[in-house]
């Protein structure tokens, strides 16, 4: 096994002797500085290969002080005010953190802000309202009592909001506030290429510039109490200027509105039905963002130096799965590991050398602190990403932060020795092949291939309340035995389904951009799929699957016949919903224990006749044994042909569907858990008529999984939690190998 390599050390100053010592046990071949830290000269001279952390538009106050009119803006939206006669004062800044961000006072307001009667959400007229500078308030004139009035406008961005994180994170006290700055503005770009063409010379030792990140942050703003007060890491709040508004206009032929950013508040998450404003702006700073990107990292390789990217903090515009990214000759991508939906998002990249992913925790005094065991979290995040890795190898690992505080912490150190030992060895043994996929799964919305695993998300790998249910998919295919790919409803519309996809999965809210929203009024989506299954496809749906928000031709899904569920929206309440009997043994709840008490009392029970208006379906006791997460209230099974497998509550949790020569699949949730990941790889294999295939490799304990390399000859079983497991290993030739796993354990075996 290969003891050094494939791993990238954080170090910092006056820390020489403990980073060569971790450095030789840890088996680093690169060591980059941390931030707001420098190398020591005895660090650079031991030989590893240097990463240099580099910040294109921040940690010069000493320019941007002087063009404070060239931080980067955002557009805020005040918080409603209530008219209580016909004038109504508006305050700005109620709200917002005032360290980070101030008022544009220097663009004319009346062409680039917006007052709005929110309760007719009309925009009142410029010549209605005017802007109080000393209070920052607006004052609104012939306002109508009762209504709410709010005013969206542009707000420069004072204090970096990654290094604000860190400075309050760390308690950096009085230390100098970075203020970022915008080469949207000709004179801060040239002030950026000629820092970094001079840098460039001042650093000689730097074999790899690690842009951290670009130019303009995803949207994270704070309030007044210094918390978090909009987080969207896919959000592009943080990158409109006036300038750049005019350009827009004269390049797209229509004036954005600030409307068109603050979305009534909503701020364009991802999780909204994208609009033609949003994509083309995308679009329009994709464009801009991609050809400096391009500027630095040509200099980079004049200068002798790989240029890599970390995904995250300004990575916004750079959009890694949008088509051109491979042109940017970017040499790499590294993005922090979370779990294995965002190792696959790193993995998965196109167009880049390699990948590097760095694992937490990250080495942050809200960790590293006496009474805490840090090692739990670097194994849990270790099992997590080694699911994904199997099957989407990353090259490199490291982590980040002060390699000073993790050093007090020997259990820890023991953690990394084990984890990056291991990560070299699954790279030897499989020479950085994936495993062997059985199955090609799509995954449908409106972001397709875009925003490949980044669905569902909200803040990078923090899935909450209302996404988790959905949010598991994802983390469950991460490490599935499957190819996964993402398409979007326009791949669909425009050239059908591929030839070589064996099943379709579209899950979500309803009104949401991962189930479609009004794209469902078009026939000729509803048509191509239903054509695609019935000639053998397979649709699964989650959650609220092709759903509309309004009730439309007699449906609230609109595969409703596919997947064989409807949910009733208060509608058809007139109409009596009868459940056939629940089936509680199939293929795919094969791996579900259910509680003989509650098997015994379905079977007395059957089901209940629904009363008139009512659901029905529920027997005495459920049978339980899947976690559905959150629930999708008075869903109902559209005729008794419909195999309900789970209906407890009086609605449906999982039912499968024969469609023609094809299968539909319905399920109302999936957080992520080795159960539920069993639970919808089962799926997969039987809506696609492949239950043949399931068995060869499969592990009869869902908490270990098979990976299978043919290339290199082997296979591999983990064991995914911090306990001992046991499991069978089912082979083609229909033996059975039994393994007996310690904790976080891994087992190699020849084909």
């Amino acid at each position: 096994m290969t003891s050094t390599g494939r791993f990238t050390l954080p170090s910092e100053e006056n820390f020489a002797e403990k980073t060569k010592e971790l450095a030789e046990l840890w088996g680093a071949d690169a060591i980059r500085n941390s931030d707001g830290t420098h190398l020591d000269e005895s660090v650079l001279a031991l030989g590893k290969k240097i990463y240099s952390a580099y910040f294109p538009t921040r940690a010069h106050n000493e320019w941007i002080t002087l063009h404070m009119d060239e931080t980067p803006q955002v557009y805020l939206l005040t918080g409603r005010v209530l008219a209580e006669a016909d004038i109504v004062d508006v305050p700005l800044m109620d709200g917002f953190f005032e360290e980070q961000l101030k008022p544009n006072r220097d663009a004319d307001p009346h062409k680039y802000w917006e007052v709005v009667d929110r309760t007719t959400n009309e925009v009142v007229d410029a010549s209605l309202w005017t802007l109080d500078e000393d209070t920052d308030t607006v004052h609104v004139s012939g306002a109508t009592p009762m209504h709410e009035y709010t005013v969206s406008f542009l707000a420069y961005i004072i204090w970096d909001p990654v290094e604000m994180y860190n400075h309050l994170t760390n308690g950096w006290g009085d230390k100098e506030h970075e203020i970022p700055f915008d080469i949207y503005h000709p004179a801060t770009r040239k002030f950026v290429f000629d820092t970094f063409e001079q840098w460039l010379k001042d650093n000689p030792q730097v074999d790899v510039v690690r842009f951290t990140t670009f130019f303009y942050q995803f949207t994270l703003l704070f309030d007044q109490k210094q918390r978090e007060k909009v987080v969207d890491w896919f959000g592009c709040a943080c990158t409109v200027s006036p300038a750049a508004l005019d350009d827009f206009e004269k390049e797209y032929g229509y004036r954005l509105r600030p409307e068109d950013f603050v979305d009534g508040g909503a701020y364009n998450s991802a999780w909204r039905v994208p609009h033609k404003a949003q994509r083309d702006w995308i679009d329009f700073l994709s464009g801009f963002v991609r050809a400096n990107v391009k500027k630095l990292a040509d200099m980079s390789h004049e200068a002798g130096k790989e240029a890599m990217m970390f995904l995250g903090d300004q990575w916004i515009g750079t959009e890694p799965y949008k088509d051109g990214f491979e042109d940017l000759g970017l040499d790499a991508v590294v993005g922090s590991i979370g779990d294995g939906t965002t190792t696959r998002m790193i993995a998965d990249i196109p167009g880049v050398k390699y990948t590097e992913g760095r694992f937490l925790p990250y080495f942050f005094p809200d960790t590293f602190y006496e009474g805490n065991d840090p090692s739990i979290e670097a194994w849990d995040n270790w099992r997590k990403a080694r699911r994904a890795i199997l099957r989407s190898p990353i090259a490199r690992m490291g982590y980040g932060g002060y390699l000073s505080l993790a050093a007090k912490f020997p259990k820890f150190v023991d953690a990394v020795e084990h984890i990056s030992d291991e990560f070299r060895d699954i790279h030897d043994r499989t020479d950085g092949e994936a495993a062997r996929g059985v199955l090609n799964v799509a995954i449908l919305n409106c972001w397709g291939k875009m925003r490949s695993w980044m669905a569902y998300t909200v803040a990078h790998a923090l899935p909450n309340k209302q996404t988790y249910s959905y949010y598991g998919i994802l983390e469950s295919l991460s490490g599935m035995r499957v190819n996964v790919r993402f398409i979007s409803f326009d791949d669909v519309l425009e050239h059908g389904v591929a030839d070589d996809i064996d099943v379709i999965i579209n899950g979500g809210p309803v009104d949401t951009a991962f189930t479609g929203g009004d794209v469902w009024k078009n026939p000729k989506l509803t048509e191509t799929l239903r054509a695609w299954v019935r000639g053998g496809g397979a649709f699964v749906g989650v959650g609220e699957p092709s759903s509309l928000a309004r009730f439309q031709a007699g449906r609230f899904f609109q595969l409703a016949d596919v997947l064989g569920v409807d949910e009733e929206r208060y509608q058809t309440l007139s109409v009596d919903k009868y459940f056939p009997t629940v089936t509680p043994e199939h293929f795919i709840t094969a791996d579900v224990h259910v509680d003989p008490a509650a098997r015994e009392a379905w079977e007395k029970a059957g089901y209940r006749i629904p009363l008139s208006g009512c659901g029905g379906g529920q027997g005495i006791k459920p049978l339980g044994g899947i976690d559905f997460g959150e629930p999708v209230a008075n869903t109902f099974p559209v005729n008794e042909d419909v195999t309900l497998l789970r209906a407890d509550g009086g609605q449906v949790q999982l039912a499968v569907n024969e469609y023609g020569k094809g299968r539909g699949v319905y399920v109302s949730g999936l957080p992520y858990s080795a159960a539920n990941a069993r639970l919808l790889e089962r799926i997969l294999f039987w809506a696609s008529h492949n239950e043949d295939k399931y068995t060869a490799y499969s592990s009869t304990n869902p908490e270990c999984e098979v990976a299978v390399f043919p290339d290199a000859g082997q296979y591999c079983v983990i064991n995914n939690t911090d306990r001992p497991q046991s499991t069978d290993v089912a082979l083609p030739d229909g033996s059975v190998e039994h393994f007996d796993l310690d904790q976080s354990a891994i087992a190699w075996r020849n084909l």
